[in-house]
């Protein structure tokens, strides 16, 4: 049931999206043609084929295809090149066909390697356009077609120029009033919520109230008498019959000329860029975010080119400026535009006479409120704040698409957007970090996900200040592409500079063919784990400083990046371990990531609430004597749940296993039971969770050092151990909240309460 009321209400959005689509889409379908020099009819029919072919085999829910609007220049031009719009049809079948291969092809994965940073850009500048495009018809001045986008427009005049003509008062009376009536109502109609929640789409009402206003002012007359120059102007044709007046089909017999070949290769190129930058731009303003697939949506738009051809119609492309309206309408699938593109072809053949009536000026003001949309104030001031390493490229890419051209302005986005990566992956193509491993310190220098020969200098420069004699880290797990001028500095530097200068060099992360085709070893040179040899070297302080620093890198998330596989297959026989450390089996006490370990440097023993039992005596002894770590380390932690059941269970005087069968829980219990004097019970009553927590994480205190005296009195090994200095014992407190440690200093029991600074508060 909640699938069909979703359904339903999808439909319901989708049909008004696609009216407010077939009144945008009207005008701009045949400005474009006209702003290409080929036949009105030929725009109509881009739109019905983008509407309908496309919508139909796209995947894409939001994107809507239509006439390209970037290629009025290259149509008009290729138009009077060829010297019939019918050889143009034959040049737009073979591009669609050059689309069809390039989407099979798979070649669609270049829509990955688009900088955000230009689609942004694109984003506004298409915003910035409608703008000033749109606001001359809104006032009712500018006679140039809808859908013309460059600078320098059909009638000579520039994008500012018309604007200053409108200072001048040069605009007319009766189509202003329609279009800021309509922008007034668009405007009001988002800020009333039970309007803004209706089924009726505003722009159908805008449509309709600026038609009726038009009517009225024609019975005013004078200056309030819209022209046709400022009304739809859609071609006549009586039915199917009258249709057949307005088709025109392709010229086959050309099919043997270079210059058609070559000129459809450019209409596949520029359609397939412009769809898709289009389509990751529609992705990036849909509400779902949700993602279309660029090669079937090139797939797509190469059957839509091949049925534009073969009837008559201008190349078709995704189009950000209907993609855009469709998703402010609502538009929730591709049915918008599939009915969309109906509703083209129906009105065309039935009421042509009935569009005609319909003023650009409240078109305009459609599109002058998607404009604001999509030039968003608060994305600009986002941007600018990011830095100018991403606000240069954006206010580029805006500027040249607004002041030359869509297609030309893109590329201008990529090449500048490329230019800035290049120079920051040259001023920062590496880090270079110092790690103090078991072994010593490591100089590790992490390459860049891109290393190009721009790069090789300041790599050079990183392996010339490796000091002599130490040990290097060469990174390039996080590098997919590395020029092979750096890959050949990089095995001379292995094979003559290193072993010069006894720089004992590592390499990791380099790919199967690096290291076939360069030599290159992914190879570990110094100790990544602890060693017999290593171990014999290391004091119980040195140790103690280890462990210390590990927490350090594990608290502030410093921790080392490790190659856990080659520590696998080194430590397959066995490793002595650094040390011996016994925690609680609570989840959040692990001691390799608290201690920022290796594989096989510690021998962990878990036992709740770190309890000493014969067993857990038995791995301490082990570990320390017969592996020989020179330090053993008790670790209770904070808010501990081993101590607070056995606090409740002492101070209620009831079983620990009250609420389960746990026979063997009591002997846990009772050894952690010696750090609780019963005479405090009153402390854990306390109503404060914050007293509750203090309390607690005190008797924890008192139980490690409880814990390390335990040790030393019950294991004569141990005992003889830590005399002769050849073992350390030390408590140590973790804590759940910060992550840090404390290593206690003091081994003796504390008197009377959990601790000493604790007496005062919790005997009341």
């Amino acid at each position: 049931m909640n699938r069909q009321k979703l359904k339903r209400e999808t439909v319901g959005h989708d049909v008004k999206a696609s009216l407010v689509l077939f009144l945008v889409t009207l005008p701009l379908c045949l400005g474009i043609a006209l702003a290409s020099n080929a036949p009105l009819v030929s725009g109509i029919i881009s739109g019905i084929v983008g509407g309908i072919v496309v919508g139909l085999l796209s995947h894409s829910h939001s994107s809507v295809s239509g006439p390209a609007v970037g290629l009025t220049i290259i149509v008009a031009a290729q138009i009077a090149q060829f010297g019939s719009f019918e050889a143009f049809l034959l040049v737009v079948i073979i591009a669609g066909l050059i689309q069809v291969a390039i989407g099979l092809c798979r070649a669609g994965f270049i829509a990955m390697f688009i900088p955000t940073i230009v689609v942004k850009g694109f984003l506004t500048a298409i915003g910035v356009i409608l703008i000033l495009n749109q606001l001359p018809h809104l006032l009712g001045h500018d006679t140039n077609p809808e859908g013309k986008v460059s600078f320098v427009q059909i009638d000579s005049q520039k994008l500012f120029s018309e604007l200053l003509i409108l200072f001048e008062g040069q605009w007319h009376l009766g189509a202003a009033t329609i279009g800021l009536l309509s922008i007034m109502l668009l405007i009001l109609w988002e800020q009333i919520s039970f309007l803004k929640r209706s089924f009726i789409p505003v722009p159908l009402v805008v449509v309709l109230l600026g038609t009726a206003l038009s009517q009225f002012f024609e019975r005013l007359g004078g200056d309030w008498s819209i022209q046709t120059s400022h009304l739809v102007q859609v071609p006549v044709a009586n039915g199917l019959q009258g249709l057949q007046q307005f088709l025109v089909f392709p010229d086959f017999s050309l099919w043997s000329n270079p210059q058609i070949y070559t000129a459809a290769l450019l209409i596949a190129v520029v359609t397939s860029l412009e769809t898709l930058f289009s389509l990751e731009a529609a992705d990036r303003i849909d509400p779902q975010q949700r993602q279309s697939p660029p090669n079937r949506e090139l797939f797509a738009q190469g059957i839509g080119n091949i049925v534009a051809g073969m009837f008559g119609g201008l190349p078709v492309a995704s189009t950000i400026v209907r993609s855009s309206v469709n998703i402010n309408a609502g538009g929730q699938t591709k049915l918008s535009t599939i009915l969309h593109g109906f509703l083209l072809f129906i009105c065309f053949l039935l009421m042509p006479q009935m569009l005609n009536l319909i003023p650009l000026s409240c078109l305009a003001g459609i599109l002058l409120i998607t404009g604001f949309k999509l030039a968003s104030p608060t994305l600009i001031k986002k941007t600018y704040c990011e830095g100018p390493h991403q606000f240069a490229p954006f206010i580029i890419t805006v500027m040249a698409i607004v002041f030359i051209d869509v297609v030309i302005g893109l590329l201008v986005g990529i090449v500048i957007s490329t230019i800035f990566i290049l120079y920051n992956n040259m001023k920062r193509p590496l880090s270079r970090i110092w790690e103090k491993h078991i072994g010593g310190k490591v100089m590790k220098i992490e390459l860049a996900n891109q290393v190009c020969f721009l790069n090789r200098a300041v790599i050079k420069q990183a392996l010339q200040e490796i000091p002599r004699g130490s040990f290097a880290l060469i990174d390039g797990r996080n590098t997919f592409y590395i020029d092979p001028d750096v890959l050949s500095m990089l095995r001379e530097f292995e094979t003559i500079t290193a072993p010069a200068r006894g720089i004992n060099l590592s390499l990791r992360g380099f790919s199967e063919k690096y290291q076939l085709n360069y030599q290159l070893k992914n190879e570990i040179q110094y100790v990544d784990y602890s060693a017999r040899d290593l171990q014999e070297q290391l004091t119980p302080q040195k140790v103690l400083s280890l462990l210390r620093e590990g927490n350090e890198r594990f608290r502030t998330g410093s921790t080392l990046r490790r190659d856990l596989k080659q520590q696998l297959n080194t430590t397959t026989n066995g490793t002595p371990p650094l040390a011996v450390v016994l925690s609680c089996i609570d989840p959040r006490a692990s001691v390799e990531l608290i201690f920022d370990l290796d594989l096989g440097d510690a021998f962990s023993v878990r036992i709740s609430g770190n309890a000493i039992t014969p067993e857990v005596l038995a791995s301490l002894e082990y570990g320390c004597v017969i592996e020989g770590a020179p330090l053993l380390v008790i670790m209770g932690h904070t808010r501990c749940g081993a101590i607070s059941a056995t606090i409740d269970s002492i101070c209620s005087n009831s079983p620990a296993n009250t609420n389960c069968d746990c026979a063997h829980l009591k002997h846990v219990v009772d050894k952690i039971a010696q750090s609780l004097n019963p005479d405090y019970c009153h402390a854990s009553r306390i109503p404060s969770d914050r007293d509750r927590y203090e309390f607690v994480d005190a008797v924890s205190h008192q139980n490690v050092l409880l814990s390390v005296e335990s040790v030393l009195q019950s294991s004569k090994v141990i005992r003889e151990r830590v005399h002769s200095g050849k073992l350390a014992i030390v408590g140590a407190m973790y804590d759940t909240t910060t992550g840090c440690i404390n290593f206690l200093e003091e081994h003796r029991r504390i008197n009377g309460s959990p601790r000493n600074n604790s007496k005062s508060r919790f005997q009341r």
